[in-house]
């Protein structure tokens, strides 16, 4: 049996024990699983009482069903809903008993979403977008995941795809009617116009978004310094717990220490690193290797000095191979701690000067990252594209209807093969063609039971 025309059933709730807990079954035998436990069919989409009950009659649980005969459900598919108590005693016997019903099975990871896609009750964008949803860790995050799940792109990219085709068959036409004078010209006229105004629209919102895609797994900002300037204890004052031992003595941090923070709705990945200085110890000159190596990696590092202690520099470039002095001045700060301890000192413009111990300038500190985190992401809330993969086909695209404009003028044939080719991208996009080999990447990441 094909794998499409078995029925899957799985946990579609959160982890157990909990108060509720939701089963879903989809496929063919929905129906029959659930008459087998429940008795009989409730009106479709109305939650009905029932006393679910086992192959021998012993009772399972007292539940709520529901029932959502295809095509009208989430899957496209018949579906049937077990709302039981969440104890891990009833679920065990509750699947225990949907997998005695013939041709059902365990669903697998993101196996209930594809089918929904497969079903057309979902473009590719929208799948991606409620992946992104449940993954999503901020407020940010979740808007521009259900911005996309609500169509955001879906809808825009099936709008071009169908002007394109339609732009194409302008083209074609002109190719079929060669030989009758005026007509290709009469044709190709419009066809230039909407390939022009369908190349802006897509070259807009390539270049609106700045960095949007990168909200789905945040911002990074490594704290590195020399040994004992108090790095550690500054990571703490950022996550407001103890997530790192603070100590006198340096060389106390080997290895990378990480923390997620939710920074006004921006998601960002604080990093405490080992001290950056030369060392005979084998040990922390692997976590100084690794504190280089997260620091060259991150979008922003914040470089501490102990009070007016003067900045070293060269350690400073060390945490890059090329020593890009372009990249030092845009993605660096100075963040001078202990000023508790400097009596009436100052600092110089443009650098930070904090107490991590005592909390003292940590606030501009975090009001200054949100600033960043906010032009680093730039506008949001409007954008189009959230993945690479997104991007990378609409990118496809545009140059496809750039270079159909080129070719236009010297030969129909060939600017209609252009637009075949923007079409087929778009078409990618939605995942309403020749996408299989990136499916399985996008659906195993979700969780199973969704």
């Amino acid at each position: 049996m094909h794998p499409q025309d078995q029925t899957i059933f799985a946990l579609s709730s959160g982890r157990t024990p909990s108060a509720i807990a939701v089963v879903r079954v989809s496929g063919p035998q929905a129906g029959l699983a659930l008459t087998t436990l429940a008795g009989k069919l409730p009106a479709p989409r109305q939650a009905s009482h029932r006393l679910l009950r086992g192959g021998t009659g012993e009772p399972i649980d007292d539940a709520v069903v529901l029932w959502f005969p295809g095509p009208a459900s989430a899957t496209g598919e018949d579906i049937a809903e077990f709302h039981v108590h969440g104890g891990r005693a009833v679920l065990s016997v509750l699947f225990s008993e949907i997998s005695l019903i013939p041709n059902i099975r365990a669903a697998e990871a993101g196996e209930f979403t594809r089918r929904a896609f497969e079903n057309g009750k979902l473009d590719l964008t929208e799948a991606e977008g409620l992946d992104d949803l449940i993954h999503a860790d901020t407020d940010r995050q979740r808007r521009q995941a259900l911005r996309q799940l609500q169509g955001l792109l879906g809808d825009r990219a099936r709008d071009w795809r169908e002007r394109v085709i339609e732009a194409s068959a302008l083209i074609e036409a002109g190719i079929d009617f060669s030989d009758e004078g005026d007509v290709p010209a009469e044709l190709r006229a419009p066809a230039i116009k909407a390939i022009e105004t369908l190349h802006g629209e897509i070259t807009k919102a390539l270049a609106a978004q700045g960095h949007s895609e990168r909200l789905r797994d945040g911002l990074v900002v490594a704290i590195a310094g020399e040994p004992n300037v108090g790095k550690s204890t500054l990571i703490n004052q950022l996550a407001r717990r103890e997530v790192a031992i603070v100590s006198p003595h340096a060389g106390t941090t080997r290895d990378v220490i990480e923390v997620q923070l939710d920074l006004d709705g921006y998601p960002v990945t604080v990093i405490d690193t080992a001290g950056i200085r030369e060392t005979d110890d084998p040990v922390e000159q692997e976590g100084v290797r690794r504190a280089r190596t997260r620091a060259e990696g991150a979008d922003l590092v914040l470089w501490l000095v102990e009070g007016e202690q003067a900045v070293d520099a060269g350690a400073m470039r060390s945490l890059w191979k090329s020593g890009d002095s372009d990249r030092l001045e845009g993605s660096v700060w100075i963040v001078r701690n202990k000023i508790d301890l400097v009596a009436g000192g100052t600092r110089p413009s443009g650098e930070f000067g904090i107490s991590a111990r005592r909390g003292d300038g940590i606030p501009e500190l975090v009001d200054a990252l949100v600033t960043f985190a906010s032009e680093f992401f730039g506008a949001t809330e409007g954008a189009v594209v959230t993945r690479a993969r997104q991007r990378d086909m609409l990118n496809r695209a545009s140059e496809s209807l750039r270079r159909s404009l080129d070719l236009v003028e010297d030969g129909e044939e060939l600017a209609a093969e252009e637009l075949r080719a923007a079409a087929h991208a778009l078409g990618r996009l939605l995942g309403r063609v020749d996408v299989e080999d990136v499916l399985g990447a996008i659906f195993q990441k979700f969780c199973i039971g969704k």
